[in-house]
């Protein structure tokens, strides 16, 4: 579904590389039941890590070997819609925050938002033809 169940926001002169073992390392007590982990393939060298202290399968997400055009690598959609959704709201959209701390809190926000729309039963467009006509009074 692409949401976000762990992060760390950095500032601009750490790599994501550098705080990943911290990423994975907070989703690990929540995430009892977490098999896979799907990962660019920018974290190869973080696999052995990843097998070291945790339990789960780390699978690099990479493209053909030798591909000289672009090609959709699969899983990778569901984070660029992750990222797509931030811009719809104001304040991921631009960025207002000077603590790391308030720019975690505000994705989470937008992320208990997300979650929360998907919980909501879907509108039939034919609803409003069931509804019972308002009663006009004589006047």
């Amino acid at each position: 579904m692409g949401l976000i169940w762990s992060l760390v926001v950095l500032p601009a002169n750490i790599q994501d590389f550098d705080a990943a073992p911290e990423v994975i390392q907070r989703a690990a007590g929540h995430l009892p039941r977490l098999v896979q982990v799907w990962a660019d393939a920018m974290y190869r060298a973080f696999a052995g890590w990843v097998v070291a202290h945790c339990p789960w399968v780390l699978e690099i997400v990479t493209g053909k070997p030798g591909a000289t055009t672009f090609e959709v690598q699969p899983m990778r959609w569901i984070i660029e819609r992750t990222f797509g959704w931030f811009g719809r709201y104001r304040r991921l959209s631009k960025d207002y925050e000077t603590n790391p701390k308030s720019s975690e809190t505000w994705i989470y926000v937008a992320m208990i938002h997300r979650m929360s729309r998907f919980m909501l039963p879907r509108r039939n467009r034919d609803d409003h033809l069931l509804r019972r006509p308002r009663l006009r009074l004589k006047t």
